[in-house]
């Protein structure tokens, strides 16, 4: 009898175990609580270095859903003096900054010391260069002074993106990174836009039966004992 209180315990944490290192699956949702947040570098041409961050509302990032698609474009900057201002523009009109416009969702609570799958669908990307933009995971420290990350390139098609978080107390965030220089609002068409949704669901992976584990863990196990006996 003590035996099989044992087995029935060894097996019940061997099921926890599984349980704690399954996988979360997040997609393109546009329900979620989305945020952005910008960083700005100097251009490469002078010298390519940071400048600042701060956080960023969505809609000034050209980061928008209609329904269950998102739209990521180059950021469009109006100050108030317009084109003169030197800050964000040359006396050509072009950029004079590089925004780094990230469109993100973070979750400090349930998301960190999972192995964390982040997937959506590319409908259409017609970027042009030098405007880039990719999905990402990125797992902070608590006071966000460094952190791990995985991208992929928002080609059209599914991408599917995992990372393996860390323990609580960190911060992780998953979404889209678009950088490129500022545009003037006339020309953002020009430019070029990325357009990304879900997955079409598909069926979960079922998980072992905690029956079936039980059973084939306890057989396992009385065997072995027999076997110890002789």
């Amino acid at each position: 009898m003590k035996s099989l209180v044992r087995i029935i315990a060894i097996c019940a944490l061997f099921g926890t175990a599984i349980k704690a290192d399954a996988s979360v699956t997040v997609g393109v949702d546009p329900s979620a609580n989305w945020l952005g947040y910008m960083n700005v570098f100097s251009l490469p041409s002078d010298g390519g270095g940071y400048l600042w961050g701060s956080p960023w509302g969505t809609a000034d990032l050209r980061a928008t859903f209609a329904g269950p698609v998102v739209t990521l474009s180059p950021n469009t900057i109006s100050p108030p003096n317009g084109l003169a201002d030197a800050y964000w523009y040359k006396a050509d009109g072009t950029g004079n900054k590089t925004m780094d416009a990230n469109f993100y969702v973070e979750n400090s609570t349930t998301l960190p010391g999972q192995l964390l799958n982040f997937t959506g669908e590319v409908l259409a990307n017609s970027l042009v260069p030098p405007y880039t933009s990719v999905a990402f995971i990125k797992d902070f420290a608590p006071d966000y002074s460094s952190w791990t990350s995985v991208t992929a390139p928002l080609v059209p098609g599914v991408f599917n993106i995992g990372l393996q978080t860390t323990a609580a107390g960190h911060h992780v965030q998953y979404g889209f990174e678009t950088i490129g220089p500022n545009v003037w609002i006339t020309n953002a068409a020009d430019k070029g836009f990325v357009k990304v949704t879900a997955v079409k669901e598909t069926p979960p992976v079922p998980e072992p039966s905690t029956l079936a584990l039980f059973a084939s863990s306890a057989v396992g196990l009385l065997s072995l004992r027999r076997n110890r006996k002789h």
